[in-house]
């Protein structure tokens, strides 16, 4: 069985967002020469597809 992390449930509900996506619009007006990769909300039950994964390494690589 999973327990929630109880920091989790100390954050204001418009958190996780619009807060967020304040903050990616910012930093892109702020940025505009950098490229940002959006994974959405998407299912977070499941893993992230091979390609995602791939993409990712290639980035940070």
């Amino acid at each position: 069985m999973f327990k929630i992390n109880d920091n989790y449930l100390k954050l204001p509900g418009s958190y996780l967002f619009s807060t967020i996506g304040r903050k990616v619009n910012e930093f892109q007006a702020a940025h505009p020469d950098k490229t940002v990769i959006r994974l959405g909300i998407g299912d977070v039950t499941q893993p992230l597809a091979p390609v995602i994964i791939d993409a990712l390494h290639g980035a940070v690589d």
